[in-house]
Protein backbone atom coordinates (compact mmCIF):
# COMPACT_ATOMS: atom_id res chain seq x y z
CA UNK A 1 0.00 0.00 0.00
CA UNK A 2 1.22 3.49 -0.77
CA UNK A 3 0.82 6.33 1.70
CA UNK A 4 -2.22 8.53 1.21
CA UNK A 5 -2.71 12.07 2.50
CA UNK A 6 -6.23 12.85 3.73
CA UNK A 7 -6.75 16.55 4.50
CA UNK A 8 -9.32 17.00 7.27
CA UNK A 9 -12.04 19.51 6.42
CA UNK A 10 -12.46 20.21 10.13
CA UNK A 11 -9.73 22.83 9.69
CA UNK A 12 -10.82 24.29 6.37
CA UNK A 13 -12.62 27.58 5.70
CA UNK A 14 -16.19 26.37 5.32
CA UNK A 15 -17.22 29.57 3.54
CA UNK A 16 -14.78 28.43 0.82
CA UNK A 17 -15.47 24.70 1.06
CA UNK A 18 -15.48 23.94 -2.65
CA UNK A 19 -12.33 25.96 -3.27
CA UNK A 20 -10.53 24.34 -0.33
CA UNK A 21 -11.42 20.83 -1.51
CA UNK A 22 -10.29 21.60 -5.04
CA UNK A 23 -7.01 23.03 -3.76
CA UNK A 24 -6.02 19.84 -1.93
CA UNK A 25 -7.38 17.70 -4.77
CA UNK A 26 -5.19 19.52 -7.29
CA UNK A 27 -2.21 19.23 -4.93
CA UNK A 28 -2.53 15.45 -5.09
CA UNK A 29 -4.25 14.57 -1.80
CA UNK A 30 -5.68 11.12 -2.42
CA UNK A 31 -8.43 11.22 0.22
CA UNK A 32 -10.68 13.94 1.64
CA UNK A 33 -11.44 13.43 5.34
CA UNK A 34 -14.84 14.52 6.70
CA UNK A 35 -15.07 14.65 10.51
CA UNK A 36 -18.62 14.22 11.77
CA UNK A 37 -19.25 15.11 15.44
CA UNK A 38 -22.53 15.11 17.37
CA UNK A 39 -21.73 17.03 20.57
CA UNK A 40 -22.36 13.88 22.60
CA UNK A 41 -19.75 11.29 21.78
CA UNK A 42 -17.27 14.17 21.45
CA UNK A 43 -17.60 17.74 22.80
CA UNK A 44 -18.16 19.44 19.46
CA UNK A 45 -20.71 19.58 16.64
CA UNK A 46 -19.61 19.70 13.02
CA UNK A 47 -21.26 18.57 9.77
CA UNK A 48 -23.73 16.06 8.38
CA UNK A 49 -24.56 14.19 5.16
CA UNK A 50 -25.34 17.39 3.23
CA UNK A 51 -21.75 18.61 3.58
CA UNK A 52 -20.39 15.16 2.70
CA UNK A 53 -22.56 15.28 -0.41
CA UNK A 54 -21.25 18.74 -1.28
CA UNK A 55 -17.69 17.42 -1.01
CA UNK A 56 -18.58 14.49 -3.25
CA UNK A 57 -19.89 16.96 -5.79
CA UNK A 58 -16.56 18.74 -6.26
CA UNK A 59 -14.03 15.90 -6.17
CA UNK A 60 -13.50 12.39 -7.47
CA UNK A 61 -11.03 11.64 -4.66
CA UNK A 62 -11.90 9.14 -1.95
CA UNK A 63 -14.35 10.71 0.51
CA UNK A 64 -13.38 9.40 3.93
CA UNK A 65 -16.13 9.94 6.53
CA UNK A 66 -15.17 9.61 10.20
CA UNK A 67 -18.26 9.28 12.39
CA UNK A 68 -17.55 10.52 15.92
CA UNK A 69 -21.15 10.05 16.94
CA UNK A 70 -23.29 7.90 19.21
CA UNK A 71 -25.40 5.17 17.60
CA UNK A 72 -23.81 5.58 14.15
CA UNK A 73 -26.15 3.01 12.58
CA UNK A 74 -28.82 5.73 12.34
CA UNK A 75 -26.82 7.73 9.79
CA UNK A 76 -24.67 5.25 7.90
CA UNK A 77 -27.23 5.01 5.10
CA UNK A 78 -27.37 8.79 4.80
CA UNK A 79 -23.60 9.14 4.46
CA UNK A 80 -23.41 6.26 2.02
CA UNK A 81 -26.14 7.94 -0.02
CA UNK A 82 -24.20 11.22 0.12
CA UNK A 83 -21.28 9.57 -1.63
CA UNK A 84 -18.90 8.49 1.13
CA UNK A 85 -16.40 5.89 -0.06
CA UNK A 86 -15.10 4.99 3.41
CA UNK A 87 -17.18 5.14 6.59
CA UNK A 88 -15.40 4.75 9.92
CA UNK A 89 -17.13 4.29 13.28
CA UNK A 90 -15.70 4.29 16.78
CA UNK A 91 -15.51 1.00 18.61
CA UNK A 92 -16.48 2.94 21.76
CA UNK A 93 -19.67 4.34 20.18
CA UNK A 94 -21.53 1.23 19.06
CA UNK A 95 -22.75 -1.80 21.00
CA UNK A 96 -22.87 -4.29 18.12
CA UNK A 97 -19.74 -3.49 16.15
CA UNK A 98 -19.97 -6.49 13.82
CA UNK A 99 -23.50 -5.49 12.83
CA UNK A 100 -22.50 -1.88 12.22
CA UNK A 101 -19.57 -2.88 10.01
CA UNK A 102 -21.84 -5.26 8.13
CA UNK A 103 -24.25 -2.41 7.48
CA UNK A 104 -21.46 -0.30 5.99
CA UNK A 105 -20.14 -3.07 3.78
CA UNK A 106 -23.65 -4.09 2.79
CA UNK A 107 -24.07 -0.63 1.28
CA UNK A 108 -20.95 -1.17 -0.82
CA UNK A 109 -18.72 1.12 1.22
CA UNK A 110 -15.34 0.42 2.80
CA UNK A 111 -15.61 0.02 6.57
CA UNK A 112 -13.29 1.37 9.23
CA UNK A 113 -12.96 1.19 13.01
CA UNK A 114 -11.50 4.05 15.03
CA UNK A 115 -9.92 3.76 18.47
CA UNK A 116 -9.47 6.60 20.95
CA UNK A 117 -6.01 7.00 22.54
CA UNK A 118 -6.94 5.11 25.72
CA UNK A 119 -8.80 2.27 23.98
CA UNK A 120 -6.84 -1.00 23.75
CA UNK A 121 -6.05 -2.30 20.27
CA UNK A 122 -7.75 -5.53 21.32
CA UNK A 123 -11.08 -3.72 20.84
CA UNK A 124 -10.57 -4.06 17.07
CA UNK A 125 -8.99 -7.51 16.96
CA UNK A 126 -12.26 -9.43 16.77
CA UNK A 127 -13.43 -7.45 13.72
CA UNK A 128 -10.24 -7.39 11.65
CA UNK A 129 -11.90 -9.63 9.08
CA UNK A 130 -14.69 -7.09 8.65
CA UNK A 131 -12.71 -3.87 8.16
CA UNK A 132 -10.75 -2.15 5.44
CA UNK A 133 -9.25 0.47 7.75
CA UNK A 134 -8.09 0.82 11.34
CA UNK A 135 -7.97 4.43 12.52
CA UNK A 136 -5.65 5.27 15.40
CA UNK A 137 -6.49 8.56 17.11
CA UNK A 138 -3.31 10.38 18.08
CA UNK A 139 -5.27 13.05 19.98
CA UNK A 140 -8.46 12.89 21.98
CA UNK A 141 -11.17 13.51 19.39
CA UNK A 142 -13.36 16.59 19.30
CA UNK A 143 -11.26 19.51 18.15
CA UNK A 144 -8.68 20.27 15.47
CA UNK A 145 -5.23 21.67 16.06
CA UNK A 146 -4.37 19.49 19.06
CA UNK A 147 -0.85 18.34 19.95
CA UNK A 148 0.18 14.85 18.83
CA UNK A 149 0.28 12.36 21.72
CA UNK A 150 3.81 10.84 21.57
CA UNK A 151 2.65 7.42 22.73
CA UNK A 152 0.48 7.16 19.63
CA UNK A 153 3.54 6.34 17.55
CA UNK A 154 4.02 3.02 19.32
CA UNK A 155 0.28 2.31 18.97
CA UNK A 156 0.52 2.80 15.22
CA UNK A 157 3.40 0.33 15.07
CA UNK A 158 1.44 -2.20 17.11
CA UNK A 159 -1.66 -1.63 14.99
CA UNK A 160 0.31 -2.31 11.81
CA UNK A 161 1.79 -5.47 13.33
CA UNK A 162 -1.70 -6.60 14.35
CA UNK A 163 -3.30 -6.16 10.93
CA UNK A 164 -0.31 -7.66 9.12
CA UNK A 165 -0.52 -10.75 11.33
CA UNK A 166 -4.18 -11.28 10.40
CA UNK A 167 -4.70 -9.72 6.94
CA UNK A 168 -1.35 -8.74 5.43
CA UNK A 169 -1.52 -5.84 3.01
CA UNK A 170 -5.31 -5.60 3.14
CA UNK A 171 -6.08 -3.13 5.95
CA UNK A 172 -5.16 0.55 5.92
CA UNK A 173 -3.76 2.02 9.13
CA UNK A 174 -4.94 5.61 9.35
CA UNK A 175 -3.72 8.20 11.86
CA UNK A 176 -5.72 11.27 12.86
CA UNK A 177 -4.51 14.07 15.14
CA UNK A 178 -1.42 16.24 15.17
CA UNK A 179 -0.22 14.96 11.80
CA UNK A 180 2.19 17.37 10.11
CA UNK A 181 5.33 17.39 7.99
CA UNK A 182 7.22 16.99 11.26
CA UNK A 183 5.36 13.93 12.58
CA UNK A 184 4.49 12.25 9.27
CA UNK A 185 7.83 10.51 8.53
CA UNK A 186 7.88 8.65 11.85
CA UNK A 187 4.23 7.65 11.38
CA UNK A 188 4.98 6.17 7.97
CA UNK A 189 7.96 4.31 9.42
CA UNK A 190 5.64 2.93 12.11
CA UNK A 191 3.26 1.60 9.45
CA UNK A 192 0.66 4.30 8.78
CA UNK A 193 -0.75 4.30 5.24
CA UNK A 194 -3.30 7.13 5.56
CA UNK A 195 -2.33 10.44 7.17
CA UNK A 196 -5.17 12.73 8.25
CA UNK A 197 -3.90 16.31 8.51
CA UNK A 198 -6.06 19.32 9.29
CA UNK A 199 -4.35 22.48 10.50
CA UNK A 200 -1.03 21.41 8.92
CA UNK A 201 -2.78 21.57 5.55
CA UNK A 202 -5.47 24.24 5.81
CA UNK A 203 -3.45 26.41 8.18
CA UNK A 204 -0.29 26.33 6.08
CA UNK A 205 1.09 29.78 5.29
CA UNK A 206 1.30 28.88 1.61
CA UNK A 207 -2.26 27.61 1.43
CA UNK A 208 -3.80 24.12 1.49
CA UNK A 209 -1.99 22.92 -1.60
CA UNK A 210 1.36 23.86 -0.09
CA UNK A 211 0.37 22.06 3.10
CA UNK A 212 -0.23 18.83 1.18
CA UNK A 213 3.05 19.26 -0.70
CA UNK A 214 4.98 19.82 2.54
CA UNK A 215 3.78 16.52 3.96
CA UNK A 216 4.39 14.71 0.69
CA UNK A 217 7.95 16.05 0.57
CA UNK A 218 8.55 15.05 4.20
CA UNK A 219 7.59 11.41 3.56
CA UNK A 220 9.30 11.03 0.19
CA UNK A 221 11.48 7.94 0.32
CA UNK A 222 10.20 6.94 3.79
CA UNK A 223 8.77 3.45 4.24
CA UNK A 224 7.47 1.13 6.93
CA UNK A 225 10.32 -0.29 9.00
CA UNK A 226 8.69 -3.72 8.88
CA UNK A 227 8.85 -3.91 5.10
CA UNK A 228 6.54 -3.19 2.19
CA UNK A 229 2.79 -3.17 2.77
Amino acid sequence: MSVRIAPSLLSCRFAELGREVRAVDEAGAEWIHVDVMDGRFVPNITVGPLVAGAVRGVTERTVDVHLMIEDPDRYIGDFAGAGADVITVHAEATVHLHRTLGLIRGLGRRAGVALNPATPLAAAEAVLGDIDLLLIMSVNPGFGGQTFIPGALERVARARALVEAHRPGRVEVEVDGGVSAKTAPALVQAGATVLVAGSAVFGHSGGPGAGVEAIRTAIAGVSWRGGAV
